[in-house]
This record gives C-alpha cells, sequence and structure tokens, in this order.
C-alpha cells in the first residue's frame, strides 16, 4: 500500500482512489505542475489533501467561494487534520491569529480568498510559512475565457515566484480546451500536465423538451420519476412560486436563494438532505459544496446562460451512479428572455461608471480610501435607495469586479466567534477581581477549547440559557470583556461583502477597457450561443453535444436521451441506423432523388430505409425540392 492510500484509508476511510485521483496525487507529490479535470461530485479536494499531508509544511488553497471553504475546513478539524480560512470579511487581528497558527501551529491548510492574495499583508506572511503546495480549485476563474473570470486569480502567478519550488495543482469541473491551455499559461505551468476524467455520465439522462406549459410538464416529470430531486428556476419570485405551486399539488418542495438568512438556508438544505423535503427549487445559489448522492432529477426551467453552468447543475444529478435525469424544459420565449438578459448584462461603460459612484456614495468610501477594505452590502437596499434595474446594477458591479476595482463576496455566514487576549494567570486575577464576570468566563473556558489560541465559534443563545440571562445582557458582558481587552468578540454577520481592492477613484479616473467591455461580451455571447443551440438542436445526442464542447471530440451517443430513445422507436441496432444515416448522406449529397430511387438504393435493411427516410423529414434533416427529390437541409447527424 503506498502512502497516500494510508493516508487516504487513514483520513476518509476509502481503500482506494477513485479515476484519475491516483494519478494526479503521485504526479504533484513528485513535484509537477498539474491541471486536474474532475467533474462536479469527482473527489477534486482529496487531490490536493492527500499529497500535502504526505509533505512537511502547510498547503495554500485558494478558492473564491468562502461558505465552500468553510465547509471544507470544518470538515478537515472534524478528522482531526488543522486547517484555517483566511477571507474578506475578517478582522486584521483574526487575520494575524490565523497567520500566526500558520506559521507555528503545524497547520497543514490555509484556505484564502484570491484577493487576500494581492495585499501587502499576505505578501509580508507568505515569507513566514512553509508551502508544501498551492491548490487552486475553481481554476477556470484565471481565464478570461472561462465563465467565471476573476482578475483577483491573476495575482497566483506573482506569488510563484516566491515559492519556486513549490508545485501548482490546479482544479476545475468544467473548461473548454481553450480555457485549459489559457489556466496552464496564467499559472505559469513549468511544463503542461493535465489529467482529466472523461466527464461522460453513463447514468445520467440528458433530455430536453419543448413545451409550452412548463408547470404542467414538470408536474408530469415528479409524477414519473420517483424520488428527490433539485428545480432550477432563473429568479428569487420564481423559486417561491414554484415550491408554492408544487406544495398545493401536493409535492414536498420548499425554496431557496441567497436572500434568505443564513438560519433557514442551512435549514431548508438540511431537510432536502435529510428527505424531509423531496424536491428543492433554487436560483443557481444552490448546489455548491451540497453532495446528496441520491438525486434522482435536476429540472431547469431556465435556460442556463452556459453550457459549463448547465453541466455543472445538471452533474448534481445521480452521484450515487443509479439512473438520474436532467431535464432542460425550453420554449421560444426564452430565447426572447435570453437576449434581454444579454443587453442588460452588458450596461454601457457610462453606466456602469455611475452605478460605481452610487456604490461608493452608498457604502460611505470617500475618495482615494478603502483600498482593501470590505464593507457589508445589502443589494435589495441599494437598488432600492437609487432606483435601479437589479440586474443592470448587478452586472456592472461584476463589470467593476472584472477590472480589479473591487469584490463582491457570497453571503459570509460568519457566525460569533472569540478569542483569550490575556495570559491564564491575568485572566484568573481579572475573575477574581470582577466577581461579577467570573461566571461567565467560566461557563466559556468549560464550553469551548483552544481558546487562547484561535477564534473559536461560540453560541450566545446556549450561553444565555445556561447563565439564566438575556441575549442582550450577555452581548453587552462579552462587549465589555472585549473593550478592557480580556476577550475579542465578534458578533455574527450575514451579509455579502464589498471590498475594494483600490481606492477610490473619481469619475475620470475610472478606467473601463474597451477592449475587455467587448472580448467579455463576444464570449458570453459565445456561451449564449452554444446553450441555444443545445437547446434548439433535435438532431443531436445529447451527451454527445455536451461532451463535444468540452473537447472530447471521441464521445459516442448516450442511447438514453431524448434523441437517442426518439431512435430507438425505429428498432434499429445502432451500427445499423447509422449504416442507414451513412448512405442516405452519401446518396443524396451527389444529387437529390425521388423517394423510391433512393429507397431502392439504401434497402440493405428491408422495410427500415423508408421508416428512417420519413424520420429525417419529420426532424427537418431532409425536404422535398418542387420537383419531388429529396435533397439535405445540412449535414445529417446520426
Amino acid at each position: 500500500m503506498s502512502k497516500y492510500t494510508e493516508i487516504l484509508e487513514k483520513h476518509w476511510g476509502y481503500p482506494s482512489f477513485r479515476e484519475k485521483q491516483e494519478e494526479i496525487v503521485e504526479a504533484v507529490g513528485s513535484g509537477k505542475d498539474v491541471l486536474g479535470l474532475l467533474p462536479t461530485g469527482g473527489g477534486k479536494s482529496i487531490t490536493f489533501q492527500v499529497p500535502a499531508l504526505a509533505t512537511e509544511g502547510i498547503c495554500l488553497v485558494v478558492t473564491p467561494l468562502i461558505a465552500l471553504m468553510k465547509d471544507q475546513v470544518e470538515n478537515l478539524r472534524q478528522r482531526g487534520i488543522k486547517a484555517m480560512a483566511v477571507y474578506s470579511g475578517m478582522t486584521r487581528h483574526e487575520m494575524k491569529v490565523a497567520f500566526d497558527n500558520a506559521a507555528y501551529g503545524n497547520y497543514k491548510f490555509l484556505y484564502l480568498s484570491p484577493e487576500r492574495l494581492g495585499t501587502k499583508y499576505f505578501q509580508e506572511q507568505l515569507g513566514k510559512l512553509q508551502v508544501n503546495l498551492l491548490a487552486i480549485d475553481e481554476a477556470h476563474c484565471i481565464s478570461q475565457w472561462g465563465y467565471d473570470f476573476r482578475p483577483s486569480y491573476l495575482k497566483i502567478a506573482d506569488i510563484r515566484s516566491s515559492l519556486p519550488n513549490v508545485p501548482v495543482l490546479a482544479l476545475t469541473a468544467t473548461a473548454t480546451p481553450k480555457v485549459v491551455n489559457d489556466i496552464m499559461e496564467k499559472l505559469a505551468f513549468r511544463e503542461k500536465l493535465v489529467f482529466q476524467k472523461s466527464f461522460e455520465r453513463k447514468n445520467l439522462a440528458y433530455v430536453v423538451r419543448q413545451v409550452d406549459d412548463k408547470q404542467k410538464h414538470l408536474l408530469k416529470i415528479i409524477q414519473s420519476i420517483p424520488g428527490t430531486g433539485v428545480v432550477y428556476v432563473r429568479n428569487r419570485k420564481a423559486t417561491r412560486e414554484v415550491a408554492q405551486f408544487l406544495n398545493e399539488q401536493g409535492f414536498s418542495a420548499d425554496f431557496y436563494h441567497a436572500g434568505l438568512s443564513a438560519a433557514i438556508r442551512d435549514r431548508r438544505q438540511a431537510d432536502w438532505k435529510e428527505d424531509r423535503t423531496r424536491i428543492i427549487v433554487s436560483t443557481n445559489a444552490f448546489g455548491m459544496g451540497i453532495d446528496k448522492p441520491d438525486v434522482r432529477f435536476v429540472v431547469h426551467l431556465d435556460l442556463p446562460d452556459s453550457l459549463e453552468a448547465y453541466f455543472q447543475e445538471a452533474g448534481r444529478g445521480g452521484r450515487d451512479g443509479e439512473k438520474a435525469y436532467a431535464v432542460l424544459l425550453y420554449n421560444k420565449s426564452d430565447e426572447k428572455a435570453m437576449k434581454m438578459r444579454f443587453t442588460k448584462s452588458f450596461p454601457p461603460r457610462d453606466k456602469i461608471k455611475e452605478i460605481y459612484q452610487l456604490l461608493s456614495n452608498y457604502l460611505q468610501v470617500a475618495l482615494g480610501e478603502g483600498k482593501n477594505q470590505s464593507y457589508e452590502f445589502d443589494f435589495s437596499d441599494f437598488i432600492k435607495k437609487f432606483k435601479l434595474d437589479a440586474m443592470i446594477a448587478f452586472h456592472a458591479i461584476k463589470f467593476l469586479e472584472q477590472e480589479g476595482y473591487l469584490s463582491l463576496s457570497d453571503d459570509l455566514n460568519n457566525p460569533s466567534r472569540l478569542i483569550f487576549l490575556v495570559e491564564r494567570d491575568d485572566l484568573y486575577r481579572f475573575q477574581v477581581a470582577n466577581i461579577r464576570y467570573d461566571t461567565l468566563i467560566k461557563l466559556i473556558l468549560r464550553s469551548y477549547t483552544g481558546l487562547f489560541n484561535d477564534y473559536i465559534k461560540i453560541d450566545e443563545s446556549f450561553l444565555a440559557s445556561k447563565l439564566g440571562i438575556s441575549r442582550d445582557e450577555l452581548y453587552e458582558m462579552l462587549k465589555y470583556l472585549t473593550r478592557l481587552k480580556i476577550i475579542n468578540y465578534i458578533p455574527s454577520n450575514s451579509s455579502p461583502l464589498i471590498t475594494y481592492l483600490k481606492e477610490r477613484l473619481e469619475n475620470s479616473l475610472l478606467y473601463l477597457s474597451k477592449e475587455h467591455y467587448d472580448s467579455r461580451k463576444k464570449n458570453y455571447a459565445d456561451k449564449l450561443q452554444a446553450a441555444l443551440h443545445y437547446a434548439n438542436n433535435p438532431y443531436r445526442c445529447r451527451s454527445q453535444m455536451l461532451l463535444e464542447y468540452f473537447g472530447d471530440e471521441s464521445a459516442k451517443r448516450c442511447g438514453q436521451c431524448d434523441y437517442c430513445l426518439r431512435k430507438t422507436e425505429h428498432n434499429l441496432t445502432q451500427f445499423e441506423y447509422d449504416s442507414l444515416i451513412e448512405s442516405i448522406h452519401d446518396h443524396l449529397s451527389k444529387s437529390p432523388q425521388p423517394l423510391e430511387k433512393l429507397v431502392d438504393s439504401i434497402d440493405f435493411i428491408p422495410n427500415k430505409s423508408i421508416q428512417v427516410i420519413r424520420y429525417l423529414i419529420d426532424e427537418g434533416q431532409l425536404r422535398y425540392r418542387a420537383d419531388n427529390c429529396l435533397e439535405l437541409t445540412g449535414k445529417l447527424f446520426s
């Protein structure tokens, strides 16, 4: 048994690695730069956690998703592995404690949000760390051709010069060939090395249904497929409306979106994971880091903006290897709505500058101030106060993020936490002299461990109940101890944050690159077009189309999507069907022919050729000319 397998079994209980995991681990362990392409649920985190544990030092993990970062840190700690996270919204003292622990506390993992990499404070601390591996999650964010470009990821290449012998492991679930090459170039790979698990999901049937009444068809799906499911919709209002509709029809459903409080989101997520709720109706806020294996159907009521997003969300179905369905419900009004979204996704540059100024005024950031400062941000209040279109305002902020002026975090959902700032002897003397606070301090010390070395999560309701006082009274006592510098207490907060990566500028100094604007607009248009093509094309295997989009030119037909199932109605084997298609194409590509002549030429499978020809006519791949001869409308797809 290799040392990597021993670590895997010791900490995770798995006797062996999944496909491609071991190859990635061994390559990283030998000091190579590696790009790992593993689909959603493919076990990406194992590939950096195992080699990092096998090597002296600490692994730096860069990820843009704060919620996912905190989940992974908690998961590692539960396995007895020392890990911590540093991200926007932490106080300077919290970050100091975290970096001190990383340098001197025998920690194995330090998770970082990409915005931290460009700060002077991080660069000063980096020299104190013995780094054994640099792991980059969601690596497609470094590419302007990816579907979620973040310029703060470009800082990763800069810190490589400070870590000359440290290997890099870049990980992503979805990337086109163009993005794959861009990731390796942007991360300054010493040698290009890619390990890619096939994106094919043999147990997942992709289905597109063009229907006028989506809710009616949604009911048919839920009635015919047993088990739990996810229904994705475009906006928050629709989550509530669709969930209410399903409940009225007798199905257990709830809704989920980023605007709900952290406590409500956690409860609804838990209810669904533990099968108390059968169906969750959500925006794309739902899913990251959620690994429920037995999801039997994923339905999209609206077409996502890219095939990358669709592939990731659809891929949440059937992770247990059992049959599952990914269904897209589509109609022509979706195309019109998508074009409107495209227009709002690229507001004029003057409008972006206007929103930058409104945002700075709203957050009370003075000219020349704000660099590396984070501010709690209530988006709903912001657009209401200035009477802004929500979509235009959101995409203006995203463009400012892509230009490197600021970053917008996901909801923090930070629990209350505290640390003791005095030594034990000094604390004892304070307790003796301040008997009113002695009981509280003893309760905290009995209830939590590690309080002298790190910030520890606390539960005010639990402490107040044990002391027989109100939460407000407890809050005042904790704030008093903070003012005396006995502890540092940080109350919970759950708002998203805006972090200024540069000082606030006047409009005349705010440079928004026309080249960047135009290239991103074209890239977005191309992705929308690919998604529309997928929805509108009934002539190809769905799985084959998705796999070819991600560069798999040898992808085989799945045999279970809506296109493949229509084909099997002819009672032909795949070989027989392919042979007929090839023969029809060969004959008609030379010249149009009457039906009778074409049938006589290709009828090597008695009574079947006419059936296939009629099917191709119905599907619009063949048509009659005015002279009653059949001709091709384009290349025939089998």
